[in-house]
């Protein structure tokens, strides 16, 4: 098999992942610049091919949604795949490291917290769910 066609696979399964949990893919600079610049909350997922992106980060963003608060936009960027996109979105996450996959939180185009790689990786899904809902109460309206 050829290994590019399988990254291929791999990518466009994690695309559609995300995409189906309901957030809006950000491709390009200018997508992340519109999206990132709205007013209220916005959950970004930066997604990744690694496992804690599929076993336990995608999972996470996915669920962790159907509750009563949540972010007004759900925004995805994808690292190591849409790279201007991903760099453009980092911008915005202010003393914050680059990391994958992880989640930044932001209000009115502000980084308010993130949850990084570490906070993710070693974790179960269960307990990203929490912790994006404890942002999600202490920062979210009621939906």
């Amino acid at each position: 098999m050829d290994f590019n066609i399988f990254m291929n696979d791999v990518v466009d399964a994690a695309r559609k992942d995300i995409r189906e949990a309901g957030y809006q893919e950000l491709t390009t600079p200018e997508d992340v610049d519109q999206a990132l610049a709205q007013d209220g909350t916005t959950l970004v997922m930066v997604n990744s091919v690694c496992g804690c992106a599929g076993g336990i980060a995608r999972p996470a963003a996915a669920n962790a949604i159907h509750y009563d608060k949540r972010p007004d936009q759900l925004v995805t960027v994808f690292a190591g795949q849409d790279k201007e996109a991903t760099e453009k979105a980092r911008q915005y996450f202010e003393g914050y490291p680059p990391s994958s996959p992880s989640f930044a939180f932001l209000k009115d185009g502000k980084i308010v917290t993130m949850l990084e790689r570490h906070d993710i990786e070693g974790h179960n899904a269960m307990d990203v769910i929490g912790k994006l809902q404890a942002i999600f109460d202490q920062h979210c309206k009621e939906v």
